[in-house]
């Protein structure tokens, strides 16, 4: 790949408004862009190569863990939604209109990421912002119970 490719692949990635991190088989921190930074408080350079569940041990490593294993065994893909668990990482709600809740709610998609051979090495998260869309319907819950 030409350095220049190199160069704005990076940049998207660094500035996805969705939460990147890829981990290896042992869960040790590949990547972590942008919007993990800014949510989490903490630095790719300070994450990088540190097991995910040391950096977040509030983390359910056996749930999660078997997601991870399941998605690299299978090599397919898998998903959490806020409404079965609200947020994989505890990051504090920074949208003024929605300033209500207390936590970013977050669905999440866990991605095989296989090398040339086919094998999967690592494995990546997409972490959705669905705050809005959470309060919203917590909203509409409630006005039709009433």
């Amino acid at each position: 790949m030409e350095i220049r490719e190199f160069h704005w692949l990076a940049n998207i990635i660094q500035t996805l408004d969705v939460g990147l991190v890829v981990i290896d088989l042992e869960a040790r921190i590949q990547i972590w862009n942008g919007f993990m930074e800014s949510h989490s408080g903490k630095l790719s350079g300070e994450v990088k190569d540190h097991d995910l569940f040391e950096i977040y041990p509030e983390l359910d490593r056996d749930w999660l863990g078997r997601k991870l294993n399941m998605v690299q065994t299978l090599n397919t893909r898998a998903f959490i939604s806020w409404e079965q668990r609200p947020f994989l990482f505890r990051f504090s709600n920074y949208r003024p209109i929605t300033g209500s809740a207390e936590f970013m709610y977050q669905n999440v998609t866990i991605i095989p990421l296989p090398d040339f051979t086919g094998e999967v090495q690592h494995i990546g998260l997409l972490i959705y912002d669905v705050t809005d869309e959470a309060l919203g319907r917590q909203l509409q819950k409630d006005h039709t119970t009433t």
